[in-house]
């Protein structure tokens, strides 16, 4: 599960049953080439018979191009996968059309748990501070966390109450993860959540994941 270029990883977001891509596709080589689970299933955690989310025959086309066709994957609590492949293969495709922004051609979505969604973009505004995003998102959606506890948890007390046009985009991104912690959801969509981040900070994020996973 470490931070490589071109990984994607939609955590606590399950072990696929295939996954093919490719122009062409080739279904016997191509299938789990861009789908790695992210951590080692803990003994302690058994998978319930019902998956969180779960997908079947999903398709999409750009243009002229075949993205991917036939890709399934069951969703259980505690589990993690990871998307691999280089760019244009239809990895941020395939999280948007698991997350229900993006309608795919061919296939169904089944989401049976709330889910968060942490896609390329921030979400920050040049004048928000770290403490007033999450503040904002606290309040939208009926969320007490501790903001401060939360603040020191993802390494922002310093820029807490500084502007956003001001911070870097490590802490920009620290930030955009922080929405996490607001409101427990079972399952994590992540597109990139290592962009911009020092070593420190993907060790952050992997020590979260690594916790949800395990709650």
């Amino acid at each position: 599960m470490g931070p490589v270029p071109s990984v994607k990883p939609p955590v606590c977001a399950g072990r696929p049953s295939r996954y093919k891509t490719g122009e062409p596709l080739q279904p016997e080589t191509a299938r789990h080439a861009l789908v790695r689970p992210i951590l080692p299933e803990p003994a302690a955690l058994t998978a319930p018979d019902s998956p969180l989310l779960s997908a079947s025959s999903l398709g999409m086309i750009r243009g002229e191009r075949v993205l991917f066709t036939g890709v399934g994957l069951q969703v259980h609590a505690g589990e993690g996968v990871v998307l691999r492949g280089a760019n244009g293969t239809g990895k941020t495709t395939l999280l948007r059309i698991l997350a229900g922004l993006t309608r795919p051609e061919a296939g169904d979505v089944v989401r049976a748990a709330p889910h968060h969604w942490i896609g390329h973009k921030d979400g920050l505004k040049p004048h928000e501070t770290p403490r007033t995003h999450l503040r904002l998102w606290a309040r939208a959606w009926g969320s007490d966390a501790d903001l401060d506890a939360l603040l020191v948890r993802m390494g922002l007390s310093r820029p807490a109450d500084v502007a956003a046009r001001y911070l870097s985009a490590g802490q920009r991104r620290r930030t955009a993860l922080a929405r996490l912690l607001l409101v427990n959801r079972p399952v994590w969509l992540l597109d990139e959540p290592f962009t911009a981040l020092d070593s420190a900070g993907r060790d952050l994020v992997l020590s979260l994941i690594d916790g949800h996973c395990r709650t």
